[in-house]
């Protein structure tokens, strides 16, 4: 356990981002889901109407670097390549 007040603050500090990030990876996961979920049962309105919701989850995600921007893009590329294959 530290000892020095400042690292004591360090340890809060961290916890808190800890957390907060962790609360936006869980909704950006549950928001993937309801997409992906949508794209299975072949529910073209709903798909269109969730994917630009996801992906702006990916990028507000990514801006706060709790994704890698590659992996933010390659996760929409994904999203987009399964919403394409709905709506053809």
């Amino acid at each position: 356990m530290a000892n020095i007040k400042s690292a004591k603050k360090r340890i809060l500090v961290t916890e808190k981002k800890t957390l907060e990030n962790k609360m936006i990876k869980s909704a950006l996961k549950t928001q993937i889901k309801k997409f992906l979920a949508a794209v299975n049962a072949g529910d073209k309105a709903l798909a269109e109407q969730l994917y630009p919701v996801t992906v702006s989850a990916i990028d507000s995600a990514a801006s706060k670097g709790i994704l890698h921007k590659n992996n933010a893009a390659n996760k929409k590329a994904k999203l987009a390549k399964k919403l394409a294959a709905v709506a053809a």
